[in-house]
């Protein structure tokens, strides 16, 4: 079974638009918070980056492929 970071890293990898922390949440059925906790190591490792559009902050894969 995959680890709740490599079904976000699978699902950004998909959704090249880039996605919400609400939608991966709603997605993957995962908490909000969970999901937050992912993107920011994700940041943290430099794998993800983080578009701003209005209030909402888009996330996209730029990981190696």
């Amino acid at each position: 079974m995959k680890t709740k970071r490599e079904l976000i890293i699978d699902l950004l990898k998909k959704n090249t638009d880039g996605l919400t922390i609400i939608e991966i949440s709603n997605i993957l059925k995962i908490s909000r918070n969970t999901v937050a906790v992912v993107l920011a190591e994700l940041k943290g490792a430099a794998l993800i980056r983080i578009r701003l559009v209005g209030r909402a902050k888009l996330n996209y894969w730029k990981g190696a492929k």
